[in-house]
């Protein structure tokens, strides 16, 4: 009896110690997803911007519009992105563009003088810093979120439930493009 009531108590133990780590998870998994929640507010701001943005350089840089056409391709592109992991590709692809666009802009010192451009341009910027503000915060959740699948034990647990290891916010291969210092040429 006693063997019983010990091995009853053992097991209802596991039993909490198991739905404890699931609950676990998903919290990190929820907080992950409501992280990136924040980013798309700031994308969906970005995106409205470039449309704008894009129309106002038009005028001054018609030669440029090659470069136009991709930035408002993968703008398109990121606002269909789907997944959080589609988005960030789609994001990576659209960070580095634009960098390439700002390059292009300051050949025209006429564009940089405009009001409604200085207008857009600083929105602009202050959007990317709230971007990498969120994104800080979103990579963070994941961080905490991937060290609770991958570590003992709650790896067990992840394993049986079928959560897997996320996918963090970073430059990815663009990485070494984007640390590169950008050349001018005129």
């Amino acid at each position: 009896m006693t063997t019983l009531i010990v091995t009853l108590a053992i097991l209802a133990l596991l039993i909490i110690f198991v739905i404890s780590l699931y609950n676990r998870l998903v919290h990190l998994r929820n907080n992950r997803e409501n992280a990136f929640a924040d980013i798309d507010v700031q994308l969906k701001q970005r995106y409205d911007l470039i449309p704008q943005l894009v129309e106002t350089v038009k005028g001054y840089a018609k030669h440029e519009k090659e470069t136009l056409t991709k930035v408002i391709e993968l703008r398109n592109q990121a606002v269909a992105a789907t997944t959080i992991d589609g988005k960030i590709a789609a994001e990576n692809q659209l960070s580095g563009v634009l960098a390439g666009l700002k390059v292009t802009l300051e050949a025209y010192p006429d564009l940089k003088a405009n009001k409604n451009f200085l207008q857009l341009q600083e929105e602009m910027s202050d959007i990317e810093n709230k971007l990498a503000a969120v994104r800080r915060f979103f990579n963070s959740a994941t961080k905490e979120f991937n060290n609770a699948v991958q570590t003992f034990p709650s790896n067990l647990i992840a394993g049986m439930f079928g959560f897997q290891k996320a996918q963090m916010f970073d430059l990815g291969s663009d990485r070494a493009t984007l640390d590169k210092a950008p050349t001018v040429s005129f």
